[in-house]
């Protein structure tokens, strides 16, 4: 954590240098005080007549010196904030860079619920964690050990009888502590859990709807709840039953210190202001013991958030980048003995498929559901690495580009059309900074799209709130115009006009630019059908590629889609 505790370390120190100060305020207290009763009020070294001018003199001593500690307590919670904020913020901006850095893979293994708990929740137990130490373990120590030091002054016995009690305190803190710290890291996973089923609920309220599943989510949220709910409440009862132990151990120790004081006062071994002193310096420990709870409380949460944290920071990223630049020309592609397998599982999703595309060539991809038709279009841009063989583009694997030169190369337009808060014309710029507003327009026009917007409120200024307020029809044509404005010299399509009619879809594929290299994923023979190419998949492995008419001909899985289609379009008519 030293790397980000570095940069602020000054206002950490200043921090601490200012607590003191807050401490010694109370430390001095006391003992002004125990001087007020016994010489001001009692005048016991005066011939038992008391002095109002000592009263008036320490009293405002009193008030200089809380003006003082006010003062020193204030600065420091600034500066203490100042600190870990900062501190907080440089932790958060690193995990996002490493997870924007993150493979596919390592998302699904971290899953991004746990990702939210880790950038807000555990970011905030460490900002605490590192805040604990700039204020209450500088306060409670040396109220602690400063209280002890102060009563020895006062009195001997007093002190003794402190130091008596205090393997008692220890031994408390120990048991609750062994109970309550492995409660810290499942509250962390408990967090993770809920935030991933308000996420996917949220993501899927559509469905959950449409399915009546409302009652059963309830439950499954409620299920969850209740479990952090009964893990945090285990860990209040810990300490909830801790808290009167404590105190019962120092109204003890008030009790020996006033017996003590009793007999002490008789035999003139003390006087009535440095029992009250030692009262007071007894109270103040009491509640610095019950801060040091607190503050392993804190302590622990944060080491166990810290070390979650760190897994993110820690992480390589699993797709290392090449030192080689795409050229400016070209977009061929080439498969060559290509077997992927996804992490985790054992099942080949392709199998030695081996396809060359040549650029500017319109390449179609079909095939059953599940038979690595996405898969394979993903190897292209590395959001997964090939199990074995290589993806060449360009003649250079892939493997050997820049991500992001290669991803520039690329224009993926994805099965699920994502949209951003933003302008449709910011949405539709997205996939280009540079484009220019004719640009935007163009694009939208290609995608089929402008129909629609020129008869939206505020046109292309229109804001579309998380992408809401558009048909799904919409949102892929937005999604296929930020694709062409990026004029890439590869273009992806991953069944991304599957919620458009036939008629719109055509005149789109018709307007796409003509020199790109173009790889359709669909399901419809109509969509696919003047491809230059049609490869066919089937479990992972190329049964069949050619022309619409070759294929006819030749291959017997695209027959056999080809004629299930035409008898459900025969039936709908």
């Amino acid at each position: 954590m030293w790397k980000y505790v570095k940069p602020y370390f000054k206002y950490a120190v200043l921090a601490a240098l200012l607590m003191v100060g807050e401490v010694l305020n109370d430390l001095i207290q006391p003992t002004l005080m125990s001087t007020i009763v016994d010489d001001g009020v009692l005048g016991i070294n005066n011939n038992n007549v008391g002095d109002i001018h000592i009263i008036i003199t320490v009293g405002l001593l009193m008030i200089v010196c809380t003006i003082l500690g006010g003062t020193s307590g204030s600065l420091n919670n600034a500066t203490a904030q100042y600190f870990t904020q900062n501190m907080g913020n440089d932790i958060r901006k690193d995990c996002f860079k490493n997870i924007m850095h993150f493979s596919f893979a390592q998302v699904d293994d971290f899953k991004t619920g746990s990702l939210i708990t880790r950038i807000t929740n555990d970011i905030t137990q460490v900002q605490l964690y590192a805040s604990v130490f700039c204020r209450s373990v500088i306060r409670n120590g040396f109220l602690m050990f400063g209280s002890m030091y102060c009563v020895f002054r006062l009195n001997h016995s007093f002190g003794l009888v402190m130091i008596g009690a205090f393997p008692f305190i220890l031994g408390t803190l120990l048991i609750c502590l062994y109970k309550a710290n492995p409660l810290f890291s499942r509250l962390q996973e408990q967090l993770d859990q809920i935030n991933n089923i308000m996420l996917e609920d949220i993501t899927g309220i559509r469905i959950i709807k449409a399915c009546v599943k409302e009652i059963y989510e309830k439950l499954h949220f409620r299920k969850a709840n209740e479990e952090l709910v009964h893990t945090q409440l285990s860990v209040l009862i810990i300490f909830a039953l801790m808290t009167p132990i404590m105190n019962a151990i120092m109204y003890i120790v008030v009790i020996i210190v006033l017996l003590i004081g009793n007999v002490q006062v008789s035999a003139g071994g003390t006087t009535p202001g440095a029992i009250m002193a030692t009262i007071t310096y007894t109270t103040q420990l009491l509640h610095a013991i019950l801060m040091v709870v607190r503050i392993f409380q804190n302590v622990s949460r944060g080491i166990v958030s810290w070390n979650r944290l760190n897994e993110i920071l820690q992480v390589q990223p699993q797709l290392q980048d090449g030192n080689k630049k795409v050229s400016d020309n070209g977009g061929s592609i080439e498969f060559q003995n290509v077997s992927f397998v996804y992490p985790g599982s054992q099942n080949r999703v392709l199998k030695n498929i081996n396809l060359k595309i040549e650029p500017g060539e319109t390449i179609a991809i079909m095939g059953s559901t599940g038979c690595g038709k996405s898969t394979l279009v993903n190897l292209i841009t590395r959001f997964y690495d090939v199990s074995s063989g290589s993806v060449l583009v360009d003649g250079v694997n892939v493997k050997d580009y820049k991500q992001e030169n290669l991803r520039d190369k690329i224009a993926f337009v994805l099965q699920k059309s994502e949209l951003f808060t933003d302008t449709i014309k910011g949405n539709i710029g997205w996939g280009n900074p540079n484009a220019s507003e004719e640009d935007i327009i163009n694009a939208a026009k290609i995608a089929q799209a402008d129909e629609f917007i020129e008869h939206m409120s505020h046109q292309y200024d229109t804001i579309l709130q998380g992408g809401t307020g558009v048909s799904g029809g919409q949102r892929q044509r937005l999604a296929i115009a930020r694709a062409i404005v990026k004029n890439a010299e590869i273009m992806i399509f991953d069944d991304s006009t599957s919620a458009l009619d036939l008629k719109t879809e055509a005149k789109l594929y018709q307007a796409l630019p003509k020199n790109n290299t173009k790889i359709i994923i669909a399901q419809r023979i109509a969509t696919v059908k003047h491809a230059s190419r049609i490869i066919v998949l089937d479990e992972g492995t190329i049964v069949g590629q050619g022309t619409h008419e070759a294929l006819m001909k030749d291959c017997s899985i695209y027959q056999d889609i080809y004629y299930s289609q035409r008898k459900v379009g025969e039936e709908n008519e």
